[in-house]
């Protein structure tokens, strides 16, 4: 490959890696998910639940793209491969963009089956309804998240990447695609890892940091794990995974 190609691949690598987990620079510069398409998704604040609904698919959606995005832009870095006209480009990238092109259709496939009959099939809406009354469905259980989601007493902490949030009735954890709710009254918290550090970052002391699994008593719903971290006259507070 020529310089221009290296140069373009190195730089997009780079961009994909940041753009998917998100470090502190590209959150200050607003390049996340969540920054460019908040337009669409709205309040976290104001509606939790439907808010993360739509940030979990249009990531999905968006990291879908990087290859193509990848493929496009070595049509310009290398246009003596005549990339733009795939029947004329080697067999190597004629490969590479049917697998670019496959990705997002898998996506858009797997965001369609998501947002049917509202969002219902969705993960995060078919574990609520695990914790939905008889006469009620997932809908009610979002709306609790989000009433409690906006008290001011509620536990927050980690890089958005790796929240851990709780209220007064759920822990939840929020990943880059996922969203793993649990009802406090119906886990089993078990201690799967103990770390010790000689220093805890705000403070001289001694600090423990532990990984905790949280698994709901319903075995359908799948257990996740969480951190913490504990100073020697500290209870554990929780942290990001």
């Amino acid at each position: 490959m020529d310089s221009p190609e290296v140069t373009f691949t190195l730089a997009y690598v780079v961009f994909a890696v940041c753009f998917v987990f998100t470090p502190t620079e590209f959150h200050s510069a607003g390049l996340t998910v969540q920054n460019l398409l908040s337009g669409w998704l709205g309040s976290e604040d104001a509606a939790f639940v439907p808010y993360h609904l739509r940030r979990t698919a249009a990531t999905v959606l968006c990291h879908s793209l990087l290859p193509l995005g990848y493929y496009v832009g070595m049509c310009f870095a290398a246009s003596e491969k005549r990339l733009y006209s795939p029947s004329q480009a080697p067999e190597t990238w004629r490969v590479f963009l049917l697998l670019a092109l496959t990705l997002p259709t898998i996506a858009c496939t797997l965001i369609y089956c998501w947002s049917r009959d509202q969002w219902a099939h969705h993960p995060l809406a078919r574990t609520l309804a695990h914790y939905a009354l008889p006469q009620s469905g997932w809908r009610a259980v979002a709306s609790s998240v989000d009433t409690e989601f906006r008290r001011i007493d509620k536990f927050a902490t980690g890089a958005p990447g790796a929240r851990v949030i709780v209220t007064d009735t759920w822990v939840m954890k929020v990943t880059t695609y996922h969203v793993r709710v649990a009802q406090q009254q119906d886990v089993h918290l078990t201690v799967t890892e103990s770390q010790q550090h000689d220093l805890s970052p705000d403070s001289n002391l001694p600090v423990q940091l532990l990984t905790i699994r949280v698994a709901s008593a319903n075995p359908a719903l799948p257990a996740f794990d969480i951190r913490t971290w504990r100073r020697a006259s500290a209870a554990c507070r929780p942290g990001p995974a």
